[in-house]
């Protein structure tokens, strides 16, 4: 096991720079320490250089009095290097000249700030040291002993080593207060807001077990130096005071805090002298010292002439904004980008799988995937979800866990990776859902196994359902997760697109290859309406339930009394409507039970649908749009194309629902129903828009509700807009 480093680790500058390197290289590590040590939290960097060296969140203070007894508080305070190695904390009390009264008082007023702690469940050492170890933990911090720990799960082909490699500290777990470790193991943005600790996603449960781990040589702590110092206690004011004199708020946050010296009171960066203040080889009593190694100091003087030489740095592509982004967060603990990083051998043999048959994959079913492709890979919403988010993981399998890093660190790296990772050629996909082919069925049976099948489920589980061999990702949630062209892109060319893959190039040389791609898209779209693919369907499995499924089941199917284009949407608060896509207008609504999928799925003749439930109503049979001339006027009584509608196809919100389009004599339209949290009723709205300067477009324009007797009302206008909201009821 690696012994403890005696400098500030981070950990992007220790791998990735070394002595050897030139001075180029390193003056950009010497740029990466200034941010990460906060050393810009006091000294301004120069405007144009600021997106490289980026402010850090500053680390909360709040409670600290409830993690930490007094006596911690103090020995870290006095010599944060001695106390927990590794740590970039500065020391402010060096030398014999160190003011131990200021030192007291803010001890004093540290303590002073707690907060209630949770008492959580007890934990399991064993059971937290498997934890440890498998969820990701020791990608950024010190595994055990290897005669302490080797992965159970561990294939037979992977050679278990002690990794010896600079990590993390976490040498101050074991002083904190149990219950305010498993909290902070909770949620360590609520302390470390900078998001270089993210959290795992752990229960209560397991954090208790974490905890139980980290704390196993817990013993008292006395620190005897400060009783035998004998100081006079100053008051919790007065250490307050010393803590914003000493600018201790420039790198942390505490309750009711004056506001950061900073720069307004410290030198910018470029007027530094490299052999002075924290640089210099004598050790003051005010005065940040960080421990700092040779190297370090080294690559620091650098990086401070270049911000002198260079007043304008050339500009970074949006390729070497992604790489200082992965670097600062330390995202290449796990991953690899444009190859750089990845797990380091040996802690990738601690990354492991839940599922035994998942050993035949190799690293590609234990190890965290790399990210070239990434950013033109996934939505915006699945990136949310991964980042920050809940329920982004797809890979159950992996016993190493995707943390979430916070939506202030995490969000500018989204657009940055799409531009990255942008394709060089442009790929075109059709998901409108309007094309002839573009049938859920086509996309059913190529997804099977049976005949006509490409055996896509042979690798890939749909629903609950688990692949007929070895499990890879799950695919109902593609449509949500994954952007259409790098899904066609994919498919056509699996190994181009994501090198390593082992999905095999199943459309090459398939004539109709583009229609099938968008007929698996399609089909991946109704997943919700549609039934399984040929070796994962069972008996029962006809009935669509909603309600089990948590979101809304959109089904196009014949529907008696929506018609031979009915397009029947099921929510999980058991309300349910259908809109008739032949002629442009909702048809049907009720609640209770949907609908049952057998005739429209095994009849070749394909008997209509009926509505399951009970309370089922015809909506009125009109259109919604009419130009009239006085509200008196007779109502149309042509339908769809008769009266000018051109459906356009629908999209799907955040949520899920389905949001119809479509256009009428100059006006574009979206119609959407949602239920109520009860599901008492549905709230139609209706958002009309003109186009650009159309103001004769939207004169006599008036709106027919749905509710028995509705009348019409002329559409009220606000910058070309207008917005309709009724209540739709069975």
């Amino acid at each position: 096991m690696a012994d403890p480093v005696e400098y500030p680790l981070v950990p992007g500058f220790d791998r990735f720079f070394a002595p050897e390197d030139d001075e180029a290289h390193l003056a950009a590590g010497g740029v990466l320490l200034l941010g990460e040590l906060r050393c810009v939290s006091c000294h301004a960097a120069p405007a144009t250089w600021q997106d490289r060296m980026p402010a850090r969140a500053k680390l909360s203070l709040g409670g600290v009095g409830s993690r930490l007894s007094a006596d911690d508080i103090w020995l870290f305070a006095r010599s944060p290097q001695h106390r927990k190695k590794g740590t970039t904390m500065p020391g402010l009390f060096s030398g014999a000249e160190r003011d131990d009264t200021a030192l007291e008082a803010i001890t004093q007023y540290l303590s002073s700030l707690k907060e209630p702690v949770k008492k959580y469940p007890e934990g399991d050492v064993e059971r937290g040291r498997k934890l440890y170890h498998t969820i990701g933990c020791v990608a950024c911090h010190e595994p055990a002993k290897i005669e302490d720990y080797r992965p159970a799960e561990a294939p037979p082909d992977v050679a278990v080593e002690q990794p010896g490699l600079p990590s993390v500290p976490v040498l101050f777990a074991d002083r904190y207060d149990r219950d305010a470790l498993v909290a902070f193991l909770l949620d360590p943005l609520k302390v470390r807001r900078d998001g270089r600790m993210p959290s795992t996603q752990m229960t209560e449960q397991e954090a208790a077990d974490v905890a139980a781990y980290l704390q196993i040589n817990r013993e008292p702590l006395n620190a005897q130096e400060r009783a035998a110092l004998k100081i006079k206690a100053p008051g919790v004011d007065e250490g307050r005071k010393a803590f914003e004199r000493m600018n201790c708020i420039a790198c942390h946050e505490v309750p009711q805090a004056g506001p950061a010296m900073g720069s307004t009171a410290s030198k910018p960066l470029i007027s530094l002298q490299a052999d002075q203040g924290c640089l210099s080889a004598q050790k003051l009593a005010g005065v940040p010292d960080y421990g700092l190694n040779d190297f370090q100091v080294r690559a620091l003087k650098l990086a401070l002439a270049k911000l002198k030489a260079e007043a304008v740095p050339a500009p970074l592509t949006a390729a070497a904004k992604c790489d200082a982004f992965f670097t600062r967060m330390n995202c290449y603990a796990c991953h690899e980008f444009a190859g750089k990083g990845g797990l380091e051998e040996p802690r990738a043999q601690y990354f492991t799988v839940n599922d035994a048959t998942v050993h035949s994959l190799g690293e590609l079913g234990r190890l965290p995937p790399k990210l070239d492709a990434a950013g033109r890979k996934l939505t915006q919403a699945w990136f949310e979800k991964l980042l920050w988010g809940e329920d982004g993981g797809v890979r159950p399998y992996m016993t190493g866990r995707m943390p979430r890093f916070g939506e202030a660190n995490a969000a500018p790296i989204i657009p940055l990776m799409s531009e990255a990772c942008a394709a060089q050629k442009e790929v075109k996909i059709d998901t409108s859902g309007l094309a002839k082919h573009h049938r859920a069925e086509l996309g059913r049976v190529l997804m099977g196994v049976g005949q006509g099948g490409m055996g896509c489920v042979s690798c890939h589980g749909l629903k609950d359902r688990k692949a007929l061999g070895v499990a890879m990702i799950n695919l109902t949630h593609t449509v949500q997760r994954i952007r259409p062209e790098y899904f066609k892109e994919l498919l056509l060319n699996p190994q181009a697109t994501q090198l390593g893959t082992l999905m095999p190039p199943l459309f090459m040389g398939r004539k109709k290859a583009d229609l099938e791609v968008e007929e698996i898209w399609t089909y991946l779209k109704e997943i919700d309406g549609s039934r399984l693919p040929e070796g994962l369907l069972q008996t029962g499995d006809y009935e669509l339930k909603p309600e089990q499924e948590k979101r809304p089941v959109v089904f196009r199917t014949f529907l008696e009394g929506a018609g031979m284009a009915a397009v029947a949407v099921g929510f999980p608060q058991r309300i349910h409507v259908a809109f008739d896509a032949l002629e442009t207008r909702w048809a049907l609504v009720w609640r209770g039970r949907f609908v049952d999928a057998m005739t429209t799925w095994e009849e070749r003749a394909m008997t209509p649908a009926k509505p399951l439930g009970e309370k089922v109503r015809a909506l009125s049979g009109h259109m919604p749009l009419a130009k009239l001339a006085s509200a008196s006027d007779a109502w149309p009584e042509a339908f769809g194309g008769a009266a000018g509608y051109v459906l356009k196809g629908y999209r799907l919100d955040k949520d899920g629902v389905p949001v119809f389009l479509y256009e009428v004599n100059g006006l574009s339209v979206e119609d959407v129903m949602r239920p109520d949290a009860g599901g008492n009723f549905l709230t139609r709205t209706v958002k009309v828009n003109a186009e650009p300067g159309g103001g004769e477009v939207t004169r006599g324009w008036m709106f027919l509700g749905l509710g028995p007797g509705a009348k019409p009302a002329p559409l009220v206008w606000k910058n070309g807009v207008a917005v309709i909201e009724e209540e739709v009821r069975p």
